[in-house]
């Protein structure tokens, strides 16, 4: 790796690290009694959207009514998007007249774009009309993101809360997250994206000529303010097919450095803001501190794979399948940030990866995107591992655990197991049973291992409503639609509905003060506990997998052997 790009590394962690306390200071303000700079100027905004829907903020809910009602928000959510899918060709804002896709890739999509997921089986720029990206993908994109950081407010307030049964309002968790938090930094990212030469337009595409005489179609749309919330809401959907290695995406060395931090800068902020709640932020910096050692030995073994000789290519730098403008370490920078997280957006192919590499974005998805992770959720996942930690921790030293003053026992334990469990078990049996159907096979475009990696990346993807494709598996027919839509769905309910449960049990248990035997969650212990606990679950579930897969694949590239 070159100076300037490990200086560029260098800026860009300093950057996450001064960023974090302040961003994480203002989402602490909005969910909290004190209000927000912002709802002097968004107040009204919030308001009114109380008002045209008939809530009333202060009307708190149980964990099974706010389960149900969010259940029901991003059913209708599915409904209207899976019909704005089919019906777009008779729609306005269809300039380039696309019809309506088929209910296979509609169901996918709406399912998709609802979860958070962001999985494309399709080339947007010559599949989806303007209308339809716009009213149907990037509203979810604020919509999906809000949901999650929803589940984690219940979460928190569970930890928080003492012998109540109620976990707060999803109306207005829903709400102030948008209109204080995406909405503002959408609007200021998608001009600055603007400024740099991200593409924003009604206009239909340009028909020209190019400098070999022949005729070419260049595709436009309103590019900018979709991409904006893309990466802050960690959705990843691009408005192209390329996403963003797209010029009209990601143009600049300037717009590739923001996206790539976009990724990670609200699920890290949010750890600080969890720890501003909670009333321990040395706590916070422990979970923090974990994720980014997480996050930078998978860059660093991913760095040092692109960087060994490949004899299959016989070439260095191993450019195939990477931008050229960005270059190896921009691609390894966005990837290992794309897949900690829930984002998915790429700016090189993964499946050009070397086989480590390749392999260690997989791993990040399958270990459940707990680096970080997607707006909300991501952190919810993280505590999945934190409360396994501390009930494992306790059943070491005989006696009862506690997590924040608050019992852990078996109901929560049961909800956590779920959560850890449901996504690793839906990857290997969708992989396993994709590996010996021929309608699934024929969908590969690689043997061997890559074939392999090809079909465990597509249901880690789906499984960790993830988005990312490791190309090479045509995945828009009927078998693969209908499979990993409903993988989708499952994994996300199984990520959701946990999180509100043990938030509700949480909440109605008494305050328990920290005693001798108390084993504390603020320890360096702990956090080598907490890592090894993650390393060793995603170990002993995956290995056996990822050995047939990347790890095969690696030391047949050494001997020189390909499929």
């Amino acid at each position: 790796m070159s100076i300037p790009n490990g200086i560029q590394i260098l800026v860009f962690l300093a950057l996450l690290l001064i960023v974090t306390p302040l961003l994480g200071q203002y989402i602490a303000a909005i969910f909290s009694e004190k209000d927000p700079l912002m709802k002097r100027v968004l107040g009204r905004l919030e308001d009114g959207c109380y008002q045209m829907g008939g809530v009333d903020p202060h009307l708190e809910m149980t964990w099974q009514e706010y389960a149900k009602v969010l259940g029901i928000f991003n059913l209708l959510g599915f409904i209207f998007l899976f019909f704005l899918l089919l019906l777009q060709g008779i729609l306005p804002l269809n300039p380039q007249h696309f019809p309506g896709v088929s209910w296979h890739l509609a169901y996918n999509t709406a399912i998709s774009f609802v979860t958070n997921t962001n999985w494309q089986s399709y080339a947007g720029e010559t599949t989806l009309s303007y209308l339809t990206q716009m009213v149907g993908l990037t509203v979810q994109n604020f919509l999906s993101a809000a949901t999650g950081m929803a589940t984690l407010l219940v979460l928190v307030r569970g930890m928080t809360r003492k012998m109540v049964n109620t976990v707060g309002n999803f109306w207005c968790d829903l709400v102030r997250t948008i209109v204080y938090l995406l909405l503002p930094l959408s609007i200021i990212m998608a001009i600055c994206l603007v400024a740099e030469g991200v593409v924003q337009t009604f206009s239909p595409y340009v028909e020209a000529i190019g400098l070999e005489g022949h005729e070419q179609t260049i595709p436009l749309g309103p590019v900018a303010s979709q991409v904006a919330i893309k990466q802050l809401g960690t959705n990843g959907g691009g408005f192209f097919n390329t996403n963003s290695a797209h010029p009209f995406e990601n143009p600049s060395a300037f717009s590739n450095f923001w996206e790539a931090f976009a990724i990670l800068v609200i699920p890290a902020a949010t750890v600080y803001a969890y720890g501003i709640m909670i009333g321990s932020k040395k706590h916070a910096w422990i979970l923090y501190v974990v994720m980014l050692l997480l996050w930078m030995g998978g860059l660093g073994l991913s760095l040092y794979s692109e960087n060994l000789a490949n004899p299959i290519l016989d070439a260095f730098p191993h450019l195939e399948g990477k931008e050229t403008r960005f270059g190896v370490a921009n691609s390894l920078l966005w990837t290992v940030s794309t897949t900690g997280t829930s984002n998915g957006s790429v700016n090189a192919m993964i499946s050009s990866l070397s086989p480590m590499a390749g392999g260690i974005a997989m791993f990040n998805i399958m270990l459940g995107e707990l680096i970080f992770g997607g707006v909300g959720v991501g952190l919810c996942a993280m505590l999945m591992y934190t409360i396994l930690t501390v009930f494992l921790s306790g059943l070491m030293v005989g006696r009862t655990p506690e997590y924040l003053g608050k019992k852990i026992e078996k109901q929560e334990v049961k909800w956590v197991m779920l959560s850890v469990l449901m996504p690793s078990a839906l990857i290997l049996l969708g992989s396993g049973v994709s590996s010996i159907l021929p309608k699934a096979l024929s969908s590969l475009s690689n043997q061997g291992p890559h074939g392999l990696s090809e079909i465990l990346y597509a249901f880690s993807s789906a499984a960790g409503n993830n988005g990312s494709a490791f190309a090479g598996l045509n995945a828009n027919t009927p078998y693969y639609n209908l499979v990993l839509g409903t993988i989708m769905l499952i994994c996300r309910i199984s990520t959701i509905l946990p999180s509100l449960a043990i938030g509700g049990l949480l909440a109605e248990k008494k305050f328990i003060p920290p005693s001798i035997g108390t084993f504390s969650a603020e320890s360096l212990l702990f956090a080598i506990l907490l890592g090894g606990i993650i390393l060793i679950v995603g170990g002993l579930v995956f290995f056996p997998a990822f050995a047939l897969g990347p790890i095969v694949e690696h030391f047949l590239m050494l001997k020189k052997v390909s499929f």
